[in-house]
């Protein structure tokens, strides 16, 4: 992704440039209210795909609230129901418990050799989370349950994708493209098994220096952290959120307590800010960083996307404060 051309809105691209962008770093955002959406992009097309990392739990969020819809699974239903994780402990995980991070299941498996994994991640910028869902299965079958309590967890989030796609008789990258990216539209919405399995439009994400960093994919690391899409398609799959027309929006109202005061639905996070209540997902790999929140009171939306390991939290959190106040 070159850097130095702009995209789409002028105005949200020179913030862009300003903030997210700065330093050559190719970004994107999108906003979305009522009057339509306005998209922008530094250093990248608006078609180029960025990783979602930790966003990809909010979308496998609204698969698993569309698969209770469907009456393929519901809350109760365990792992070991689904998945073949005999009888160990994460086998009596249930699908509620995973969706709202309370199952008791740590936040990552202990995967291989994990000293050597993030050196290389370090030293070498490689994919420390590459693995097949046979070797997160193996992985799964070893963990330890904690007492069941707020506790964010990757492996939950993985676990729950792949038990959800089994729900529906399907593997996950098809589950995202049948449920989600096809009837929405989402072209650019997949899930990479790896680097070989990339888009042509796939961007390149950097570290804080501006090393290039191997793409974060992996059949496992899916569910949780390895999908990847435009921003525009990211503002398509907004509108149709706030429209009503995206399949599982339940997973946006909250249901149970979280950290600091917030709630939880199934990943989404709600909490209010400056008189705001704010429904949101955050994102970080290797190389890159996402952020996306609705105010659905106001009925708007904001996603930023950067190829960089620069946080953009913050200003993601103040373009859709200044939205909200616009579009009253």
């Amino acid at each position: 992704m070159p850097a130095g051309n702009t995209h789409g809105d002028a105005e949200l691209a020179a913030r862009l440039g300003a903030g997210p962008g700065r330093r050559g770093r190719a970004a994107a955002a999108a906003t979305v209210c009522r009057d339509g959406q306005v998209l922008a992009s530094v250093g990248a097309g608006l078609d180029a795909d960025f990783e979602l990392g930790s966003v990809s739990k909010g979308i496998t969020g609204l698969l698993y609230a569309d698969a209770v819809a469907r009456g393929e699974l519901d809350p109760a239903t365990t792992l070991g129901e689904l998945l073949p994780l005999g009888a160990c402990e994460a086998a009596r995980v249930t699908a509620g418990a995973l969706s709202t991070h309370s199952s008791g299941l740590p936040r990552l498996a202990r995967p291989a050799q994990p000293f050597r994994r993030t050196l290389g991640l370090w030293l070498h910028s490689t994919n420390p989370y590459g693995e097949s869902l046979g070797r997160l299965l193996a992985q799964a079958r070893t963990v330890k349950l904690s007492a069941p309590r707020p506790r964010y967890s990757n492996l939950g989030y993985q676990l729950l994708g792949h038990a959800v796609a089994s729900a529906a008789g399907l593997q996950y990258p098809d589950l995202v493209r049948d449920r989600l990216a096809g009837p929405l539209g989402l072209g650019s919405l997949y899930a990479p098994a790896g680097p070989g399995r990339l888009r042509p439009e796939a961007g390149i994400g950097r570290s804080r220096t501006g090393k290039p960093r191997e793409p974060w994919t992996g059949e496992a690391l899916a569910p949780a952290g390895g999908l990847r899409a435009s921003v525009r398609d990211m503002a398509r799959l907004m509108a149709a959120v706030l429209g009503g027309s995206a399949p599982g929006i339940s997973a946006l109202d909250p249901v149970a307590g979280f950290a600091g005061g917030a709630r939880i639905g199934a990943a989404w996070v709600t909490l209010d800010v400056k008189g705001r209540r704010i429904t949101w997902h955050n994102g970080a790999t290797g190389g890159f960083r996402t952020w996306v929140g609705f105010d659905r009171s106001a009925g708007t939306g904001v996603a930023v996307m950067s190829a960089s390991s620069l946080p953009v939290d913050r200003y993601g959190f103040t373009l859709l404060q200044e939205l909200s106040a616009a579009c009253r």
